[in-house]
């Protein structure tokens, strides 16, 4: 599904941010990838969805090598790849509905399907009785099942989520991670950057820890920190 094959990216301060990284995650995967602020899992996920460029290796998702897309192929890779952000990025001009359908307009999805999708996937986030409201009558943690909705609505293979408790309370957060691991058992792959340790403790899922811009620890069925 997605092959990190010697990838290093170092910024334009000369900042090192990866270094010579390998790793494979198979599809199906749930990945958490863990590390202290600065250690490069930021940039893992920015590499994945196009936001920055290696400096030398390849990037490989669905057998295909990402790191030679040309520049105006990058907006249709991204279509098939869904992602939720900390801070959720709803258009808040827009209601519940119209956020979630907006990502199917974008990829000119008609009508017919848009009515038939947009409430199965709102059916899924527990947000059915919400379609009409609007992001700013929404709490944090029903704004990241919009935003969840609108990420995987298109039926991405792969979501990333960067960050995607970091804004909300535990207990929301917990309800976050049911939604998240329910999106997974159907079959899509999932890679989550993230510094919740009880949330990592709790899942028991892959873990990909960073440290330094190189893999530290790579679990099957991992914990936040090594085991003392």
């Amino acid at each position: 599904m997605i092959e990190f094959r010697n990838v290093t990216k170092i910024y334009d301060n000369n900042v090192l941010a990866l270094s010579n990284v390998n790793v494979k995650i198979d599809r199906g995967d749930f990945v958490f990838m863990v590390g202290p602020s600065g250690s490069g899992k930021s940039t893992f996920i920015k590499l994945l969805t196009k936001e920055v460029e290696t400096t030398t290796g390849r990037i490989l998702v669905n057998k295909k090598d990402i790191t030679r897309l040309p520049h105006q192929k990058i907006p249709y890779y991204r279509r098939k790849v869904g992602v939720v952000f900390q801070d959720f990025k709803l258009i808040p001009s827009l209601n519940v509905y119209e956020n979630v359908a907006f990502a199917m307009r974008v990829i000119e999805e008609s009508h017919k399907d848009i009515r038939k999708k947009v409430p199965m996937v709102l059916s899924l986030v527990g947000l059915s009785k919400k379609y009409k409201a609007f992001p700013n009558e929404l709490s944090g943690g029903e704004q990241q099942r919009v935003a969840i909705a609108r990420a995987i609505v298109n039926n991405p293979s792969l979501l990333i989520a960067d960050e995607p408790t970091g804004n909300l309370d535990p207990e929301t957060a917990l309800e976050i991670m049911e939604i998240l691991n329910d999106i997974n058992r159907s079959g899509t792959t999932i890679v989550m950057a993230t510094h919740a340790k009880n949330i990592v403790d709790i899942m028991k899922k892959r873990v990909i820890a960073i440290e330094k811009g190189v893999i530290a620890r790579d679990e099957r069925r991992g914990r936040y920190h090594y085991e003392d």
